[in-house]
């Protein structure tokens, strides 16, 4: 099974940007979907985005739209979350996770994903 760690959070000003790190142990990260999610206090986790094993045909969640990147480097076992113009609302625990199969699509509920990191937070100041 595929062990996650994040990293990359912080706290930043409004406007100002992060990139956060998925890096996974073991061989078979190539064959594995990962997405992207993240939880506020006293809210529910909510999917920000995800990236195909193919590397290719991202998808975002609305709210992040045009302003966060996912890409992933194979060779590094990590995955990235560049977030740009960040935004008070953005405030949260990011996490990353595997599809619960590999060569699967991106998938936007939580319960497709099993293996999860154990989340970074990043803080927005306004």
């Amino acid at each position: 099974q595929v062990q996650l760690v994040e990293s990359g959070g912080g706290l930043v000003q409004a406007g100002g940007s992060l990139r956060l790190s998925c890096t996974a142990s073991g061989s078979t990260f190539s064959s594995y979907t990962i997405g992207w999610f993240r939880q506020a206090p006293g809210k529910e986790r909510e999917f920000v985005g995800g990236i195909p094993w193919s590397g290719g045909g991202t998808y975002y969640a609305d709210s992040v739209k045009g302003r966060f990147t996912i890409s992933r480097d194979n060779a590094k076992n990590t995955v990235y979350l560049q977030m740009n113009d960040l935004k008070p609302e953005d405030t949260a625990a990011y996490y990353c996770a595997t599809r619960n199969r590999p060569y699967r699509s991106v998938a936007w509920i939580e319960e497709d994903y099993d293996s999860w990191g154990q989340g970074t937070q990043v803080t927005v100041s306004s």
